[in-house]
């Protein structure tokens, strides 16, 4: 296995340290407002989720010391206006909630949703939570909302689209309606052009656009919502799933990453179309020259969200900045190459090849395989830092003439051409993954088995 400066770079580690701190904070706030303990109880139960995988923010009273508390975990503070709170801190290098503090309330704990009337409406009956008023227009970069609350402690709900303060901003019609625009713009994106080339300058302007309008971080939240709209509709897993969470008004608000698959000739144009949304890049992955695969790890950090982009990559490209260099295509495929010379580009026609959600691994697995006969493959990572696993593959039909073209170039074999046209190929999973201690990384040689069991050439017959 070789290893790249990029990935020493973002060498990430467990803080359990913090972890506990975090967790003690929970339990008091459970403790104080039995009704968000009794939510906990039922997300579990309902999805298969942890409430602490759903915390956005926690907000401590006065009386709890705070800054060396913060500074000996390692968080250190927030570089945005802190409003209505005093200040806010960010932990750096592991995944917490963001910690603020204000003289002037009770202890409080955001819960973050991806919808927040949708959360309100699930919830306008129910006898403990009794949303009030939502605080900032619809589709505005942040919206929330107090559901419960006593003397000790509040619960709120958040929903963010590229906001990183804590103030919502107030309402202005014309931003509404910029915003409800780009977001059909980016629902209703043509996929399908003449060339690979063609589709990315399409998307780039309409891109573009959008920054224009409402700038580049609530752009790129809203331009994920829409990606997650299409992947969800070809995956029976993911719509299961969803359905669960939005039973309780959460959606995919507990997203780790969206995974993209690409062509050697597209990669440069996917990573140049995802830093126009503000993305930078993280650490990238090499798994060595008989798996044949590269990755970039990209984040935005002020959307919150993370983007695993795979291509098919040799040992002398890994080195010298594949991420923008032009990749000639090759003879041979890899398991990422032939995915999208079967289905296409994944930022284009295909969608998404998988996202990943937080959840309690085990139970999100059992309940699954119970309620809906949605199994799941073997995990490609198992620590206690990090469990990860793919639902099973959702085979989508092959257009034929792509199977004609790979077989006439000898891509694939007779049999395998005779196994895509009357089977199909698997085109997507949802991710099952647990992570603790506030881990942010990656298993390399777990993701190295994971792509070589999802190459579509090893799929068994149905």
């Amino acid at each position: 296995m070789s290893t790249s400066p990029s990935f020493l770079q973002w060498s990430w580690q467990p803080h359990p340290q913090a972890e506990i701190w975090i967790h003690q904070l929970v339990e008091r706030f459970c403790a104080d407002l039995p009704a968000a303990a009794r939510l906990a109880e039922r997300i579990h139960a309902q999805t298969g989720t942890r409430f602490i995988d759903w915390i956005d923010t926690l907000s401590l009273p006065a009386d709890v010391p705070l800054e060396g508390r913060l500074r000996a975990l390692d968080f250190v503070p927030l570089d945005v206006d802190p409003r209505p709170f005093e200040c806010a801190w960010i932990h750096p290098r592991g995944r917490f909630p963001r910690i603020v503090q204000d003289a002037r309330a009770p202890l409080q704990l955001w819960l973050a949703c991806e919808d927040i009337a949708d959360f309100c409406a699930r919830h306008a009956d129910h006898p403990e939570v009794a949303p009030a008023a939502i605080e900032g227009a619809p589709l505005s970069p942040l919206r929330k909302v107090r559901v419960a609350g006593n003397q000790a402690a509040e619960l709120w709900v958040v929903e963010r689209a590229g906001g990183t303060g804590f103030a919502a901003a107030p309402a202005d019609a014309q931003r509404t309606l910029a915003a409800a625009e780009v977001l059909e713009s980016f629902r209703r994106r043509r996929r399908s052009h003449g060339s690979a080339q063609a589709g990315f300058d399409y998307t780039h302007a309409l891109i573009e656009a959008a920054i224009a309008r409402i700038g580049v971080d609530h752009a790129c939240a809203l331009f994920f919502r829409a990606e997650r709209e299409l992947w969800q509709r070809r995956n029976h897993a993911a719509q299961v799933q969803k359905a669960r969470q939005d039973q309780l008004g959460l959606g995919w608000a507990n997203g780790d990453h969206h995974t993209y698959r690409s062509s050697r000739s597209s990669f440069a144009n996917l990573i140049s179309a995802l830093e126009l949304l503000g993305f930078q890049e993280r650490e990238c992955f090499y798994a060595g020259r008989e798996a044949g695969w590269g990755a970039q790890v990209l984040f935005q950090p002020r959307a919150g969200v993370v983007v695993f982009a795979d291509v098919d990559i040799a040992p002398d490209e890994v080195l010298g900045g594949f991420p923008h260099a032009p990749l000639a295509e090759r003879a041979n495929l890899g398991t990422v190459g032939l995915w999208c010379a079967l289905h296409g580009e994944a930022f284009l026609q295909a969608g998404m090849h998988h996202l990943a959600c937080h959840a309690d691994f085990t139970a999100l697995r059992d309940q699954l395989q119970h309620e809906a006969s949605v199994s799941q493959m073997p995990p490609f990572s198992d620590f206690p830092h990090l469990k990860q696993a793919f639902t099973a593959g959702e085979r989508w039909p092959v257009d034929p003439a792509r199977i004609d073209a790979l077989a006439h170039a000898g891509r694939i074999t007779a049999v395998q051409a005779t196994a895509f046209r009357s089977e199909g190929a698997i085109g997507s999973h949802l991710e099952n993954i647990e992570r603790n201690a506030g881990f942010q990384g990656f298993n390399q040689t777990g993701i190295s088995d994971i792509i070589a069991a999802t190459d579509p050439r090893a799929q068994r017959s149905r």
